[in-house]
């Protein structure tokens, strides 16, 4: 459970407040209590990192009042009631004026703890979304250009937090469609280089014969057909930031040339005799792995080097399942104000695919998907051929059914047991086929070796050497 997460109990029975107390520590859950809603008040407030656990019956404000105060501060605010046995109705009435649950006495420490962390995951979702919409209004926000809440993508925001303002160059790798090029964006618009041309240019989509134009410029008359001076992308970028995508597709003779600018931090266009000194940072990216085609030889070893100096590692999205639902209410977001249309549910039995499906092309292919759920276009076999609904309140919702987050309120997993109960199976069931070898269950799964090893330790799983 996330530390900042609270269970507030009101509960005036010092009897059962100290049951409570004593199975939700032993939970492992951080717990504050009161006697009173008197006493609640002054702790709560719109956005409040927890939940309420009150007794219906209460001396001063009831149960039933505090959780309208709680209504009407906070709607997406879970409070849980306890009531005795004649209080069906007013539980009824609770649940009609917005309680998350409720809970009958007697009960049992397991039924309590599974409620009240049903409770809590259903609040730290909301709290996450809630979050992430913020950073959506502020797009300078590296939590809104990098969204996730994966260990994987919590270190690459670190890291680019650290690197972004200063004057080194950065080599990023990963699979097509992990978001090489919002990584460099946001090393460019959390640097000092902000104000300067961030300049692009994929080396695979020019031709050999115009990659060293493009790069370097050239003077009138360098070549057949150059007819007037040009400035290469590496001058246009001075005091600002050169993104080359693709790198493994740059021709030798071209990255010999490259080399010598990074090293003398000068350009010299085609037909001139004099270089051009230019403050240019370089961010590279590659899907390949640069050290290996260089032992080929299809890639300069001093070049590899040279650009290696800070390596960011994209981890592609099978490995950060725990990241889709948060992505996908990013895309849709992004997509329902794009296309000035609704931005639609998103039912049980279509989270499930998105959380089952391979990713083959990463983020990129998430994004479409969410494009398509938004324009109400089929995309098998992930989506139905059928336009879904929008959504009531065209926000958090999108991850959710009508009851809550792909489940009834007071029942089933949360989706966060949702995300780690597909994770499990999916891993579990390819142990299985690989006889509980950990290597060829990896390379099943395209996972890193230490990946898979935390997750299988994580499900509790067992895998052989």
């Amino acid at each position: 459970m996330s530390p900042e997460l609270t269970v507030l109990l009101v509960e005036d029975d010092p009897h059962v407040q100290l049951g409570c107390l004593q199975a939700l520590q032993l939970a492992g859950y951080r717990t504050q209590a009161v006697d009173s809603a008197e006493q609640a008040r002054p702790l709560l407030a719109a956005g409040y990192a927890g939940i309420v656990v009150t007794d219906m019956r209460l001396p001063g404000a009831d149960g039933l009042n505090l959780i309208r105060e709680c209504h009407a501060l906070d709607p997406e605010l879970p409070v849980i009631m306890i009531t005795g046995h004649g209080d069906v109705s007013l539980a009824v009435e609770a649940m009609r004026s917005g309680a998350y649950d409720f809970i009958p006495k007697p009960f049992s420490p397991e039924v309590f703890v599974e409620t009240v962390k049903r409770a809590l995951d259903k609040r730290r979702l909301t709290l996450e979304v809630a979050a992430l919409k913020r950073a959506l209004a502020d797009r300078e926000s590296l939590a809104g250009q990098l969204v996730g809440i994966s260990p994987q993508i919590v270190k690459v925001r670190q890291l680019v937090s650290e690197v972004a303002d200063t004057p080194v160059d950065v080599l990023i790798h990963g699979e097509t469609g992990t978001g090489k090029e919002v990584v460099a964006r946001a090393l460019h618009e959390h640097s000092r280089r902000k104000s300067g041309a961030y300049v692009a240019l994929n080396c695979g989509g020019l031709p050999d014969n115009l990659i060293d134009s493009e790069l370097f410029g050239h003077e009138a008359g360098a070549f057949t057909g150059a007819q007037k001076r040009r400035i290469g992308k590496i001058e246009h970028a001075n005091a600002g930031t050169l993104f080359l995508d693709e790198l493994e597709s740059m021709p030798l003779p071209v990255q010999i040339k490259l080399l010598r600018v990074l090293q003398e931090r000068q350009v010299e266009r085609l037909g001139a005799n004099n270089g051009l000194p230019v403050d240019v940072r370089v961010v590279a990216a590659t899907k390949d792995d640069l050290l290996a085609r260089a032992r080929e030889g299809s890639f300069r070893a001093d070049l590899y080097y040279r650009l290696n100096v800070i390596t960011i590692e994209l981890p592609p999205l099978r490995e950060r399942r725990e990241d889709i639902p948060l992505l996908l209410e990013h895309f849709l977001l992004l997509a329902a104000s794009r296309y000035a249309r609704p931005q639609p549910t998103v039912s049980s039995a279509q989270l499930h695919r998105l959380m089952s499906h391979d990713w083959p092309g990463n983020v990129r292919e998430l994004r479409n998907v969410a494009d398509c759920l938004v324009l109400g276009v089929a995309k098998e076999p992930l989506l139905p051929a059928a336009p879904l609904p929008p959504a009531p309140d065209g926000g958090v919702t999108a991850l959710a059914d009508a009851g809550g987050y792909g489940l009834p309120s007071n029942g089933g997993a949360s989706l966060g047991e949702l995300v780690d109960g597909y994770e499990r199976s999916l891993i579990a069931d390819e142990l299985k086929r690989q006889e509980h070898n950990i290597t060829r269950t990896a390379k099943a799964l395209r996972m890193a070796k230490t990946t898979l090893a935390d997750k299988i330790r994580k499900h509790g799983l067992q895998a052989g050497d």
